[in-house]
């Protein structure tokens, strides 16, 4: 039974569904909750001087200027597993906690990255399109099977190995990458450690699962995709930015990889909301940088128009089971929070 609340504090949830809305509803009454569908930077925060806690979702930029527009705002609990989006060394000197969400969708978004790798192989996408036009040729749509082939696992977190359990289901060899290796792991899941340019050179389907930060910031360039494997496949269920558009345009121009399955995009939002977005201060008027985003923007086109790549709309969390846990975890982190307890899923950047 959870102790009544004796100030109801003021939470602002941004990104937000109808559907989600009622959730929180039913579980956090004793709160003053305010919905907006908008990324925090589209509302207007003059009304917002009293929230105690904001809940983003990816899309939504909390920076040193939004934390001074929200004076009162105590706790970010970002629905999310990562937390790029937010300056955390802003929010530590305003004395503002961040939480995430650590765990909610590993089966889920490894699931998805399956769906993208059989999308590949087996020319499902191509198939689907060429018969919904009535046409039941079989010319180009020979695909390739994934029995004994060596599946590449960039980061191997919670997300990366529920990816390596399932290509074992395939009777695939695994290799994994990882900053941190945890040889006890490989062992109970009978994968193999390597270097990111060894993992690059012998695999024939490499699947990104690293968090995106200053470190792994075009894990996949143009330096390195040298090394590739010819003929093989790529794919990105975590970061847009862990991948150089450039180099991944270029890797299929080149025939270095024959497809790709992407959910996630390095310039996302201009595609998701081009109308709008082209003309948003994100571009910050220096020339040089605005330059390379509209580069980016049109060699992502590139990608979107090819059908050798799969593009879904960073769709791989989204389902049922997942964002019931997000919300879950998102409520218990407010609670926490509001009780004075102790932030099990505390953001701290050491």
């Amino acid at each position: 039974m959870l102790k009544k609340i004796s100030k109801k504090f003021e939470v602002a949830f941004f990104e937000v569904e109808p559907w989600e809305q009622d959730y929180l509803k039913q579980r956090l009454k004793n709160f003053s909750l305010k919905f907006f569908c908008e990324p925090i930077e589209e509302v207007p925060l003059k009304n917002l001087q009293n929230v105690s806690v904001i809940s983003p979702f990816i899309y939504s930029k909390i920076n040193q200027k939004i934390l001074q527009d929200l004076p009162a705002v105590k706790l970010i609990t970002t629905r999310s597993t990562g937390f790029d989006h937010i300056d955390i060394k802003a929010a530590t000197q305003a004395k503002v906690k961040v939480t995430n969400v650590p765990f909610y969708g590993e089966n889920t978004v490894a699931e998805h990255a399956f769906a993208l790798i059989l999308s590949i192989s087996r020319n499902i996408h191509r198939s689907h399109e060429r018969t919904m036009r009535g046409d039941f040729r079989l010319d180009d749509l020979q695909g390739f099977d994934l029995k004994a082939k060596t599946i590449g696992i960039i980061g191997g977190g919670h997300i990366g190995q529920h990816v390596a359990r399932m290509a074992h289901g395939f009777e695939m060899n695994v290799l994994v990458y990882d900053p941190f290796p945890n040889k006890a792991l490989a062992k109970k899941l009978h994968f193999q450690y390597v270097t990111l340019e060894n993992l690059l050179k012998k695999s024939d389907v490499i699947t990104l699962h690293a968090p995106y930060n200053k470190k792994t910031h075009h894990l996949i360039n143009l330096k390195n995709i040298k090394l590739i494997k010819p003929g093989a496949i790529l794919i990105n269920t975590a970061r847009g930015q862990l991948a150089d558009t450039t180099a991944l345009v270029e890797a299929l121009r080149k025939g270095i990889l024959i497809g790709m399955g992407l959910d996630v995009l390095e310039a996302e939002k201009y595609v998701f909301k081009e109308e709008r977005e082209l003309v948003s201060p994100q571009f910050t008027g220096n020339p040089r940088q605005d330059k390379e985003w509209l580069k980016t923007i049109v060699e992502q086109h590139v990608l979107i128009n090819s059908d050798r790549v799969v593009i879904t709309p960073h769709n791989a969390f989204n389902s049922k089971e997942a964002l019931q846990r997000i919300l879950d975890t998102t409520i218990a982190n407010i609670i926490a929070w509001s009780q004075n307890k102790k932030l099990a899923n505390q953001v701290i950047i050491k």
